[in-house]
């Protein structure tokens, strides 16, 4: 595995990413800043670090509201962290925050998700994340093998999304991928007491082994994307406008020299049932905000988890043209150069880390980032940082 010193610019850039309680990724749009030093805020009491449970060796797929039974790590999780000060509190937010930034990791013809144990049968991927991920991937297999590109092998989940294309040729590596958790905390009476006018649902924890796919539907090009999706620019050359819908406006409007980073949110309702569906996305929804002014989860899917907001970052150079393999796939007329964008995840964290950032930084109402835990302790920057990949491009032949 790679390994670095901790660089404090880069535990701290996702600071500034913004909260609210929506789904609406535009929210949350990520800008690479040092935040200013927060005001002094009462220290909040440190959950302490619970025992870690019994390790299963199956991975049971009978699911309940903490997924599968959970898979201890086969190493000491507590030898990841490192002290840190405690974070200020979310305020006047109503969620919680969890950052971190993952590194861009293998790039694979596979998807365990759609095409479990067939490998090559898919598109072209980007994997961040756990860096042993492959068609045969399971919670099992995530939560026993592998290092991780986000930061520390605590997090051994899985995500990826289709890789992009310069037109030249080549695959274009992600110079970053921001992840931001965010949920009401679980004593919020919207999300926890019947009796109360709001109700709509259970704050419940992030499942064990739960896998979803969010954005563009690639099984029916028909279908509408889930999860609200724009564009975004970033860098040192200045530009007037962002929030585009497609990677065409996007290159229009992003100076080259600058990072175009592609942003949307994970579903942050589920139906307290299944970890996976036919079409990989049923078995999770969206809150709504409705003319209510509120979110809240639909009936169907009553039980509110973190949910999480994505940002992968592109350095845009001269002389390219941007497109996702899964572009090809569209022949619609109306289809612009980024429509297809989406992206997978495989849960496969740590459980008592897991526990450790949604007592703390999610159902305390904290502001963690850079991998801030919210009870003193913090992820060891266990895998090399930087916000440049290297390489930045990749042969499409050799990939």
């Amino acid at each position: 595995m790679r390994r670095l010193g901790l660089v404090s610019a880069f535990a701290l850039a996702t600071a500034s990413c913004g909260g609210g309680g929506g789904s609406d990724s535009s929210s949350s749009a990520h800008t690479v800043v040092l935040p200013p030093a927060p005001a002094p805020a009462p220290a909040p009491t440190p959950t302490p670090t619970p025992a870690p449970p019994p390790t299963s060796s199956a991975g049971s797929e009978n699911p309940s509201t903490q997924g599968v039974v959970a898979i201890a790590s086969n190493f000491d999780p507590m030898s990841e962290l490192v002290s840190t000060s405690l974070p200020p509190s979310a305020a006047p937010d109503v969620v919680g925050a969890f950052r971190f930034i993952c590194m861009p990791g293998q790039l694979k013809k596979d998807d365990p998700i759609v095409f479990p144990g067939q490998p090559g049968r898919s598109h072209l991927h980007q994997f961040f994340g756990n860096d042993a991920a492959d068609a045969y991937s399971t919670y099992t297999s995530l939560r026993t093998t592998g290092n991780s590109t986000c930061m520390s092998r605590v997090n051994r989940s899985a995500y990826w999304v289709p890789a992009l294309l310069n037109g030249k040729g080549q695959v274009v590596r992600p110079d970053y991928v921001s992840i931001y958790y965010k949920r009401r905390p679980s004593s919020d009476p919207v999300v926890s007491d019947p009796t109360h006018p709001q109700y709509q649902g259970k704050a419940t924890t992030l499942p064990n082994g739960l896998r979803f796919i969010f954005g563009r539907d690639m099984l029916n090009l028909a279908d509408a994307p889930t999860g609200k999706m724009h564009f975004n620019c970033e860098g040192p050359v200045p530009f007037t406008r962002k929030d585009w819908q497609n990677f065409e406006e996007a290159q229009a409007g992003c100076p080259v020299g600058n990072r175009i980073g592609v942003q949307m949110s994970a579903p942050d309702c589920w139906d307290g049932k299944n970890l996976d569906s036919t079409d990989h996305r049923s078995h999770l929804s969206y809150g709504s905000y409705g003319n209510w002014g509120y979110l809240k989860c639909p009936t169907t899917h009553p039980f509110v988890i973190p949910a999480f907001v994505m940002g992968v970052w592109y350095t845009q150079a001269a002389g390219e043209t941007y497109e996702f393999v899964s572009d090809a796939m569209d022949t619609s007329p109306t289809h612009k150069r980024g429509d297809t964008f989406h992206a997978d995840f495989f849960m496969a964290w740590d459980p008592t880390v897991h526990n450790l950032w949604e007592k703390n930084c999610i159902d305390k109402m904290l502001n963690c980032s850079g991998g801030d835990l919210g009870n003193g302790q913090r992820l060891k920057q266990s895998w090399e940082a930087s916000w440049t990949a290297s390489p930045r491009l990749v042969g499409l032949s050799g990939s």
